[in-house]
């Protein structure tokens, strides 16, 4: 029924066994292979042993609840995540997708669409993988994007999962200026509702963590009625 050859492992976490067995058959006629979870402990020890290229994540999960298991994933991992719930309230999609998830779709559900989504998640990821060079710096700020890691003069810093895609496409292209809009195409590429002035928030929080003075920036500069800039002399 599949195809002959995989195209990697996806871990699908859904206590409904029904739904679960769905997905999980219209996602190996497409030729990946798949490990199922039905809750939300199980669905952390097979992420661990299995280290799969994709997770699909309930949310509404006995045991551990789906927003504390991305949660937990995120505090080592970068596997893309779509997560998968009954809710669709803004507030919801928002919260999820603040905690790392890369896209989310609301049940009931067609299961072509599910498996449309996971590949548009897996294609955004490679091609941006193809093109990005090892290590980002700026005098003594440098991104590691190996090893997702942010130092400041040789110390770690610890970002969000947008305030660090943010700060990577900033310091991809410094000097040039991005629109508010570009970065939250950026952040959510799936066209999700955020509320107003998102990206003014997470550059808030970003230069908490990385201007000694945030009334006077040295790396993530304001354009005024435009959006935001890297600062680009003395860059690497």
């Amino acid at each position: 029924m599949g195809a002959s050859k995989t195209r990697g492992q996806i871990l699908i976490v859904e206590d409904d066994k029904k739904t679960a067995s769905l997905v999980q058959l219209y996602l190996e006629r497409e030729g990946f292979e798949t490990v199922l979870a039905h809750d939300g402990h199980e669905a952390l020890e097979l992420a661990q042993r299995h280290r799969p290229i994709f997770i699909i994540l309930d949310l509404m999960l006995p045991m551990v609840d789906g927003w504390e298991v991305c949660r937990e994933l995120r505090k080592s991992s970068d596997v893309p995540i779509l997560m998968l719930t009954a809710r669709g309230e803004e507030v919801d999609r928002i919260s999820g997708l603040t905690l790392g998830a890369d896209d989310y779709v609301v049940k009931p559900f067609s299961p072509r669409e599910l498996v449309a989504r996971v590949k548009a998640v897996l294609r955004r990821g490679r091609l941006k993988s193809a093109v990005e060079k090892n290590i980002l710096s700026h005098g003594a700020l440098a991104l590691d994007l190996e090893k997702r890691k942010v130092s400041l003069t040789d110390r770690p810093v610890q970002l969000t999962p947008h305030e660090y895609k943010l700060l990577q496409a900033l310091m991809a292209s410094p000097g040039r200026v991005f629109t508010r809009d570009e970065l939250l195409d950026y952040l959510y590429p799936s066209g999700e509702a955020v509320i107003d002035r998102v990206i003014d928030v997470h550059i808030g929080k970003l230069r908490q963590k990385i201007e000694e003075d945030q009334s006077k920036p040295r790396f993530i500069l304001t354009v005024r009625g435009i959006g935001y800039q890297f600062e680009e002399s003395s860059g690497s």
